[in-house]
């Protein structure tokens, strides 16, 4: 709905995306295609070492109803079901796979200027209960989330976090774990045309007082190619160079420098209409 302060998982989100999405070490193409109704197919292959993976997908949105349905490798079949909007900032979303008898779970969230809200539940008698909430606005969020097994009575997860957003710069400070691992992070626009973006993260785990620390930078060399970069505290750098040749098709070739180790490359191809 893209309104509030956003979920939980929006805490720290562009750090997360600008060190580490796209970073690949496998070779994967995608191709996408969609009929005059509205019904869009995608395949996607992925090659893993001297694994083929592969799944094919559809998603189709008929007026607030969306349905995606993924058939992959293993003939599984996953299956989600999202309404918008069933009432007034209300949406739903139900997931299950087909075999697996216990997958089912159904997520209600709450989109408000001033806040935003989300529960979920498995489908099974005993089921894991998740729920996190966020306050604030476009600007500063604060919030937190939990997951509770009724089957065994203890909580699996809980985290909290702070996030701030300005139109140069955005912030971020969690507390993931269960309380073990604290994790800041913070994001830059260091041209007024915002060519240039420069993030870091630091990751501290209590238990075993260890730090990890990142950084990275995203350039637009132009309108249609994006270089990016990281570097972490244990010496491994890797780079990307994502380019759009075609307006919604991207090509992406990565590569990733571990210290002491032989460098390992990735291929994407993204091919959408």
């Amino acid at each position: 709905m893209g309104k509030g302060p956003g979920l939980f998982s929006d805490i720290g989100k562009k750090a997360k995306d600008l060190l580490y999405k796209d970073y690949l070490e496998d070779h994967k193409i995608t191709v996408t295609s969609q009929s005059v109704t509205g019904l869009a197919f995608t395949t996607t292959g992925l090659k893993k070492g001297d694994v083929f993976l592969g799944d094919i997908a559809t998603k189709f949105k008929k007026r607030n109803v969306t349905t995606e349905i993924k058939l992959d490798t293993n003939s599984n079949i996953f299956t989600t079901i999202t309404v918008d909007e069933f009432a007034k900032g209300f949406n739903s979303i139900m997931k299950f796979t087909i075999p697996d008898p216990n997958s089912g779970k159904l997520e209600v969230q709450y989109w408000h200027d001033h806040a935003c809200l989300s529960a979920a539940t498995g489908l099974t008698p005993v089921p894991l209960v998740e729920v996190n909430g966020v306050l604030g606005n476009g600007r500063f969020a604060i919030g937190g989330e939990a997951a509770f097994d009724t089957n065994s009575g203890t909580f699996t997860k809980y985290n909290a976090g702070i996030g701030v957003n300005e139109s140069d710069f955005t912030a971020s400070l969690l507390l993931m774990d269960k309380g073990d691992t604290l994790k800041a992070s913070y994001v830059h626009n260091t041209t007024r045309d915002k060519r240039t973006t420069v993030a870091a993260e630091l990751v501290h785990k209590l238990s075993k007082n260890e730090n990890t620390f990142t950084i990275g930078s995203s350039y637009a060399w132009d309108p249609m190619t994006t270089v990016k970069t990281r570097v972490d505290n244990h010496g491994t750098v890797a780079t990307i160079v994502q380019h759009e040749w075609r307006p919604k098709s991207t090509v992406t070739v990565s590569a990733t420098k571990p210290m002491d180790k032989p460098a390992k490359y990735g291929l994407a191809l993204a091919l959408k209409p």
